[in-house]
């Protein structure tokens, strides 16, 4: 009889505890369904591909027109530098065109005995420049191997050197063809000249307009490089852009899942202190499987082999991401309050 009242006792117990089991594993099933799981979201950061806006040409920089922070629209100046020279070359191209222009309707009027001697003379007169051009290169020739001056020096005094040569050689072919009986050969030798006049017009006119540059996209002016008396470097940026289209989220995606994206599928992105929640479009699917990178906090994704996968907004949301700025992706809509 005791023994009966026992086991009674035990099975009433194990009874008891049967059903708080139950209730407790129906709470976790409830809690676990209500909100998302850490699997859920996929750990990603915003990315932004930047504009660095630089000049050919290098120089001081007299104008930084733009301020850090700000947003532009396309075409707004950015920077000038200093084109005092380049000014002063494209006028003195203007004036030869001219020259050449009034030399070649003068041709097509007629030629004159005084057109002979006055070719005649410029021939000596580059002759004797020449000779001493031969003399100032062989000179800067040789303090360039003995290291005493730049390549930048000696690519000056080449070029000038080369040039006279070309002078001397076109005034020779047209004395040449002015000796001629016929004169359509001197008409095409000064329209040839005319040609080349015009073409250094242009080659002026285009370093003095690369030292001054406009934005070429409308964007967030992410960072000025440099200030105002500075000298740059040709090629060296001076202002960086980033236009609202190359903001980009970017995310990883275990090899498990990524068969179940595509091109064009929306994502749903949550950031701290959004306040809500922001799609994006996937514009691109990594091919290459790779490891978890260090810069992704997650236990979860921390030894899987993951996918990287970007994905763009409109113009208007990218206007509020902020690059480096760490990111939670879900696949489907999600409500970031939802208990």
């Amino acid at each position: 009889m005791i023994h009966s009242v026992k086991r009674k006792r035990i099975y009433r117990v194990m009874a008891r505890f049967c059903c708080i089991f139950v209730c407790l594993v129906i709470a976790v099933v409830l809690i676990t369904g209500c909100s998302p799981t850490e699997s859920d979201a996929l750990p990603g950061y915003i990315e932004g591909e930047f504009v660095r806006v630089a000049s050919k040409l290098s120089g001081q920089l007299n104008v930084l027109s733009v301020t850090k922070g700000a947003r532009i629209d396309s075409g707004v100046p950015l920077f000038t530098l200093e084109r005092e020279f380049e000014r002063q070359a494209v006028n003195q191209a203007k004036a030869s065109v001219q020259e050449a222009v009034h030399t070649l309707h003068d041709m097509e009027k007629g030629s004159r005995p005084e057109e002979l001697d006055q070719i005649r003379a410029e021939i000596k007169e580059i002759e004797a420049r020449l000779k001493l051009l031969k003399l100032e290169y062989s000179r800067r020739t040789r303090l360039y191997r003995d290291k005493s001056i730049a390549q930048e020096t000696l690519d000056i005094t080449t070029s000038e050197y080369q040039q006279t040569q070309a002078n001397l050689q076109r005034l020779r072919a047209t004395l040449d063809t002015a000796k001629l009986a016929s004169r359509i050969d001197r008409i095409k030798a000064a329209q040839s000249d005319v040609d080349v006049k015009k073409a250094a017009l242009a080659q002026a006119q285009w370093n003095f307009d690369e030292k001054h540059q406009a934005a070429p996209q409308a964007g967030l002016v992410f960072d000025t490089l440099y200030r105002e008396g500075e000298w740059v470097g040709a090629g060296q940026p001076v202002i960086s852009l980033l236009p609202p289209e190359n903001v980009k989220a970017r995310f990883f995606i275990p090899e498990n899942q990524v068969a179940t994206l595509e091109s064009g599928q929306t994502v749903f992105v949550h950031c701290d202190g959004c306040g809500e929640e922001y799609k994006g479009t996937i514009s691109y699917i990594s091919a290459e499987a790779e490891y978890s990178p260090p810069v992704i906090f997650s236990q979860v994704f921390r030894t899987k082999l993951v996918f990287m996968v970007e994905a763009v907004f409109p113009p208007e949301v990218a206007a509020k991401l902020h690059p480096g700025q760490p990111i939670d992706v879900y696949l489907h809509e999600h409500n970031p309050n939802a208990s």
